[in-house]
């Protein structure tokens, strides 16, 4: 039996054997020249400036949602009946989900405007794409049945794999990114909380067994932590806001025909100005072509540009300034426009020397039947009745609401000034 095997730091042993079709499939996509290519997008973008092992790449997480995907149907299939073909798609998207995914992820989305969901769906359908020749020669309509799952439309337990609050994608970010940065707070049971999943046959959804109510609720709590120590720290968040304006600030300098690098024909140039990218000219876009334009642009003529970039690469990021304190979004906006106002009587520019920040997310969201119930973890009681979590766990209640943040972000040399235009010093 042909086998290859990648050894995984969550999952540990991803085997493929290669006599097995569907196998052999997802071991040719990962070789694909599109899905390499994630190996060079880092899943956590600035991270690694508050922790420094936070390096890992879109590749191996997406690497580990298929393999959880897998985990997933076998447990499902002890108690079930699985589709082969929907199985097939479901674990293809699985891996293929991230497959857009642009330099720094969702900031250079914010700025250039193009959706990874939008440029995912291209490179599947792309007959001039690897991933796309790989999909046809196994099923000629292989492209065209992933792009429709991806829509997630009709809703089934199939797609609740890829995309609900009980996913594969999830499972696997929380555990790969707690582990990376070593932060402690993002563990959880997940071999317990597969075991726990049950396909409930009346709605064709996901649901879990009433004994895997305790392991639902540390993956709850592990979002909330993940969120609040990790993806909202405020250096990580600092450092995103000051890519977002060197991008918006090298965007402004393209459209008025003075940046000085890249040259218009360039992938990144063609980006920052939503231009369509060629099949090659997407493979080509990843975070060390960003960063090379970065480096070369700590030499701009533009100061502004210059200073960002020299700010991002030697982690002199800016200065944060908790407003915890303020609970109402009008005491917020006069605060900030006390800020600006204090930058530009010291002679800077407010726009590019200083941000608002309100991340916000919600560990877990509830709905109404009427209003998309699709998105609630349902429980399977011992009588077969299903219930939402919610009314089973007090821990859960107290997750859904906002866990939300409000800060300025300043430039050293202006912190003092703003903190006394606010109040604060």
């Amino acid at each position: 039996m042909a086998e290859k095997i990648i050894r995984d730091p969550v999952h540990d042993v991803i085997a493929f054997r290669l006599d097995q079709p569907i196998d052999a499939l997802i071991f040719r996509l990962i070789n694909a020249a599109e899905f390499q290519r994630l190996r060079r997008i880092r899943q956590l973008g600035m991270a690694s400036l508050a922790y420094p092992g936070a390096d890992h790449s879109r590749y191996s997480h997406s690497l580990g949602v298929m393999e959880t995907s897998r985990r997933i149907f076998n447990q499902l299939r002890h108690s079930s009946k699985i589709d082969s073909t929907e199985e097939l798609v479901c674990v293809v998207a699985s891996l293929l989900h991230d497959l857009g995914h642009g330099p720094f992820s969702h900031v250079f989305e914010r700025v250039s405007g193009i959706h990874h969901e939008d440029l995912t769906a291209r490179v599947i359908g792309d007959p001039e794409s690897d991933v796309n020749r790989l999909l046809s020669e196994h099923d000629s309509q292989l492209p065209q049945m992933v792009l429709k799952f991806m829509s997630k439309q009709p809703r089934t337990f199939y797609t609740d794999v890829v995309s609900s609050q009980l996913d594969a994608d999830r499972f696997d970010y929380l555990l790969r990114d707690n582990l990376m940065t070593g932060s402690q707070y993002g563990g959880f049971d997940l071999r317990w909380l597969i075991h726990a999943l049950e396909i409930d046959e009346s709605s064709s959804r996901l649901a879990i067994s009433y004994k895997g109510v305790s392991a639902a609720e540390a993956y709850l709590q592990s979002r909330f932590h993940m969120y609040r120590n990790v993806y909202f720290h405020k250096v990580v968040r600092s450092a995103e806001g000051m890519v977002k304006l060197a991008l918006q600030r090298a965007k402004r300098l393209a459209v008025q025909k003075r940046l000085e690098w890249p040259p218009g024909d360039h992938e990144i140039h063609k980006a920052l100005l939503g231009q369509r990218l060629t099949i090659d000219e997407f493979t080509d876009m990843d975070d060390i072509s960003m960063l090379h334009c970065f480096k070369l642009w700590t030499k701009s003529q533009d100061e502004v540009l210059a200073g960002l970039c020299k700010g991002l690469l030697f982690r002199d990021v800016f200065k944060t300034i908790d407003l915890a304190h303020v609970h109402y979004e009008q005491e917020s906006a006069a605060m900030v426009a006390a800020a600006e106002a204090a930058i530009v009587a010291a002679g800077g520019e407010p726009g590019y020397e200083m941000f608002y920040d309100e991340p916000a997310d919600t560990p877990y969201e509830t709905f109404s039947p009427d209003n998309s119930a699709a998105s609630d973890i349902y429980v399977k009681l011992p009588g077969g009745q299903l219930t939402p979590i919610v009314n089973l766990s007090p821990i859960t209640q107290a997750l859904n609401r906002d866990l939300m943040f409000r800060r300025i972000h300043v430039a050293g040399p202006y912190r003092d000034v703003v903190m006394r235009a606010i109040g604060k010093k």
